[in-house]
């Protein structure tokens, strides 16, 4: 008996979870996700996170924009005005997006200033109401991107209170970054990589929480420990910066070895069909470096992927730059990578 339209819709986007690419600030633009969807059919995109105050206020519906080929795509909404926030979401998803998700994660200055981001760790029943109004807003799922804690907590104790909390709610899927956030003395960046990462405590709330959808983020570098979380008893595996600088080690091999699906492209393959989507972005006014930023690291580890970085970033800048420049730094690459396009 084959689920119903609504609940189908659900199914696959958890399937979908089983890997997926962090929201990133200033990198997850539709450009990226177009790359990554042409990379693995399968795994789970998501955009920059979207204020809600932007949309619901501000009227940035550009902010949504993204090509149908992007989808299983999440958007990953900002806020913490629950009225505002199921405004936002019914707008998201009357844009077409598969899933929206709430940051509880982002440790910003900005984001903290706006009451949004990880500081919500500290305001759980804030978190709750927030998602209880989105849930009655949208057709699609709500889900919850969190920190283990934040600060002086302790994310032993914090941790399950919070997912309790907000799992009542009616939030049954959970992407945990396996690191506290320090709001106090220590920079975003630094927020990525200082605090100690625990995802033996992101284990244990699976273990206590097996009705939960439960995803694990935070320094996963390889397709190979992705599969390890997931044997070890994970729903899902969330990959950020790996994903991003060297997206045909983590997206090329995902859908063979983490959706049981066939491989069947190089990157120079992935190259060649971004040829019409640069087209198109140049076509309606765009730069080549708003699409081609996103491909640096595609060549990672290969001969010649210095001059292949080098005359990209550089030559796509320049005004009026168009495809010629895509051909001087596939020419910067080891001849099979020329021939693959012959």
């Amino acid at each position: 008996m084959s689920a119903e339209p609504g609940k189908q819709c659900v199914l696959d986007v958890r399937r979908a979870a089983r890997l997926s690419v962090a929201p990133m600030m200033d990198w997850t633009d539709r450009h990226c996700r177009f790359l990554h969807r042409l990379m693995s059919r399968h795994t789970l995109l998501y955009t920059e996170m979207v204020t809600a105050p932007s949309l619901v206020r501000g009227g940035a519906v550009h902010l949504l924009g993204h090509d149908p080929a992007e989808h299983p795509v999440a958007v990953q909404l900002g806020g913490s005005d629950p009225a505002e926030l199921a405004q936002a979401t019914r707008i998201a998803a009357e844009a077409g997006f598969d899933e929206v998700n709430l940051n509880v994660g982002c440790p910003s200055d900005r984001v903290r200033s706006g009451r949004f981001g990880a500081v919500l760790m500290e305001s759980p029943e804030l978190v709750a109401d927030c998602v209880a109004e989105m849930i009655a807003a949208s057709p699609v799922e709500v889900t919850v991107k969190c920190r283990i804690g934040v600060d002086d907590q302790t994310p032993e104790d914090l941790l399950p209170a919070f997912l309790e909390t907000i799992s009542a709610a009616g939030v049954t899927r959970f992407s945990i970054h396996a690191r506290k956030a320090w709001l106090q003395g220590l920079s975003p960046k630094e927020n990525r990589t200082l605090p100690p990462l625990d995802h033996a405590l992101v284990l244990r709330m699976k273990r206590a929480f097996p009705h939960l959808h439960i995803t694990v983020n935070g320094g996963i570098r390889s397709l190979g420990q992705a599969a390890e979380f997931l044997e070890a008893g994970l729903d899902g595996v969330m990959i950020g910066r790996a994903a991003y600088d060297m997206p045909s080690e983590i997206l090329l091999g995902a859908d063979e070895k983490i959706f049981g699906r066939p491989g069947r492209k190089s990157a120079e393959q992935v190259v060649e069909e971004m040829r019409p989507h640069i087209d198109r972005h140049l076509a309606a006014g765009g730069r080549l470096h708003d699409v081609t930023r996103h491909m640096l690291g595609l060549f990672a580890g290969r001969p010649g992927a210095r001059g292949w970085r080098r005359t990209l970033s550089e030559g796509a800048r320049h005004p009026g730059a168009g495809l010629a420049v895509l051909d001087a730094a596939l020419a910067c690459l080891e001849p099979d990578a020329i021939a693959a396009r012959a």
